[in-house]
């Protein structure tokens, strides 16, 4: 049996959501999510219910409980 390779991926379409990290101000575009504090400007942090979350590096910031 001889191993078959498999042929590569084909790349989709851009990301269609990027646009919702952004909001736009006057001439100006903000950030919606905070960025990492580890990895830089460029990436952006993934915002859960009890954390906020950074996909490049794994770094983590717990948010505390209101009662």
């Amino acid at each position: 049996m001889a191993d078959a390779k498999k042929a590569p991926a084909k790349k989709g379409p851009p990301q269609k959501g990027a646009w919702k990290l952004y909001e736009k101000k006057g001439d100006k575009l903000e950030r919606k999510n905070k960025s990492c504090p580890k990895c830089g400007t460029g990436f952006f942090m993934a915002h859960h219910q009890d954390r906020l979350y950074c996909g490049g590096c794994g770094y983590t910031e717990f948010q505390k409980k209101a009662k």
